[in-house]
C-alpha cells in the first residue's frame, strides 16, 4: 500500500508540474494547417441563420464537432479546472475528455477531479482516459468512475522516453489495445498525445479492430519540451521538432478508410484550423492547451468566450464556403501547398 501511495503522490506532483510548465512557457509547434488552401465561394446561396453544426458523437447529439480534449486531473487544483471546463462543455453541449485516470484507478483519493466532470456535465458526452498498458479491470474502473460514453487509450512513447520516471518498455501495447477493443462495450479511441500517428500505425490499429483514433499530431503542446524542463540529467533540444504534423497525420489516416472515426487534435486552436480539419475528413476536432490557457488567464468566462468565438467563426467560414451543415464540408475541394505538399507527394 505504501508503494501505491508513493506512486500516486509522484503522479500527482507530475500532473501539477505539467500544468505549471505549460502555463509558463511556449511549447507549441507547427501543425501545417497553414498549407491547406480553401477556395472562397462568392455565391454561397445559403442563409447564415440556417447553418446547422450539430453532429452525433458516441451516440449523443452535440452542437458542434469540437471537444475539450484530455488535459489534467489528480491534484487539488484540477478539481477547479475540470469543474469549470465541464461547465463550459455543458453550456455549449460539446464533449469533454478527462486527463489520464491511472492515478485515481490506483488510489480512490485522487478521483474527485475526474468525477466532477460527469457531475457537472450531467448527460453530456464524457470520455475516460487511461494508458495503453492498462488492464481490462483498470479500463472498466476508469469508465465506471465517470460513467463515460467512451474511453481514450493514450499512447505516448515520445513523452515517456524523455520523462525521468517514464516507461521504457512499450512491447505488447498493440496486443493490449486489441484485447481492450474486443472486451470493452464502449467506443475505444486510441489517442496520440502530440507527436502524430503515421499511416502505418493507423493501419495496424485498424487491423486489430480500432474504429476511433485521435491523431494528436505535432503542432500543439510539445511534451518533449515539457519533460526536458523536468529532466535534470538530459536536455532533449535535438528532438524539439520531432513528430508528424497534424494535417499530414490526418490526411494519411483518412486515406486508409472512409469508415474510420477520426478526432483531429494537435495544435488546433482557431476556427480556420477546425474547418480545414473537417474538410480534410476529421469527424471531430479536439482542443486542449488553448482552452487551458484561456481558463488560466480568464477563468470560466475566458474559456467559454474562447470556444464561443471558435464556433461562431467556424460558422462564418461555412457560410463563405457555401456549406449549410458539417456533412457538406466533406465535399469542399482543397489544395495542398508548401512543405505539406512536399511531404504528401514524397510519402505517396
Amino acid at each position: 500500500m505504501e508503494d501505491l501511495t508513493s506512486k500516486s503522490e509522484i503522479r500527482s506532483l507530475r500532473k501539477k508540474e505539467h500544468v505549471k510548465h505549460f502555463s509558463k512557457g511556449d511549447f507549441e509547434g507547427n501543425n501545417y494547417f497553414k498549407y491547406i488552401y480553401l477556395e472562397h465561394n462568392s455565391l454561397p446561396e445559403i442563409d447564415f441563420n440556417e447553418i446547422d453544426t450539430r453532429v452525433s458523437f458516441l451516440g449523443k447529439q452535440i452542437n458542434f464537432p469540437v471537444m475539450i480534449n484530455a488535459m489534467t486531473g489528480g491534484f487539488n487544483d484540477a478539481v477547479k479546472i475540470n469543474s469549470n471546463l465541464a461547465k463550459v462543455a455543458k453550456e455549449l453541449n460539446i464533449p469533454m475528455a478527462v486527463g489520464s485516470q491511472a492515478i485515481a484507478v490506483n488510489d480512490e483519493n485522487y478521483s474527485a477531479s475526474f468525477k466532477v466532470v460527469r457531475q457537472v456535465l450531467k448527460d453530456g458526452v464524457v470520455i475516460s482516459n487511461i494508458n495503453g498498458f492498462s488492464t481490462l479491470d483498470d479500463v472498466k474502473k476508469a469508465i465506471d468512475m465517470i460513467e463515460a460514453d467512451g474511453i481514450q487509450i493514450h499512447i505516448n512513447p515520445a513523452q515517456e522516453i524523455c520523462m525521468p520516471e517514464g516507461d521504457r518498455n512499450f512491447k505488447g501495447v498493440l496486443k493490449n489495445i486489441e484485447n481492450i477493443v474486443k472486451k470493452i462495450d464502449k467506443p475505444v479511441i486510441v489517442k496520440e498525445i502530440g507527436f502524430g500517428m503515421s499511416k502505418d500505425v493507423v493501419k495496424r490499429l485498424l487491423e486489430v479492430g480500432v474504429k476511433y483514433v485521435d491523431v494528436g499530431g505535432s503542432g500543439g503542446t510539445n511534451f518533449i519540451k515539457i519533460e526536458s524542463e523536468r529532466n535534470k540529467e538530459f536536455h532533449f533540444d535535438e528532438l524539439f521538432d520531432w513528430g508528424i504534423p497534424t494535417a499530414l497525420s490526418l490526411i494519411e489516416a483518412r486515406s486508409l478508410s472512409d469508415d474510420l472515426n477520426i478526432v483531429c487534435s494537435g495544435g488546433v486552436k482557431a476556427s480556420d484550423e477546425v474547418i480545414k480539419a473537417l474538410c480534410l475528413g476529421a469527424n471531430m476536432t479536439g482542443i486542449s492547451g488553448p482552452i487551458l490557457k484561456s481558463f488560466l488567464d480568464g477563468g470560466y468566462e475566458g474559456a467559454l468566450e474562447y470556444l464561443q468565438n471558435i464556433i461562431y467563426k467556424s460558422k462564418v467560414m461555412m457560410f463563405l464556403l457555401g456549406k449549410k451543415n458539417i456533412e457538406e464540408l466533406k465535399s469542399v475541394p482543397f489544395r495542398i501547398k508548401g512543405e505539406l505538399k512536399e511531404l504528401v507527394d514524397y510519402k505517396r
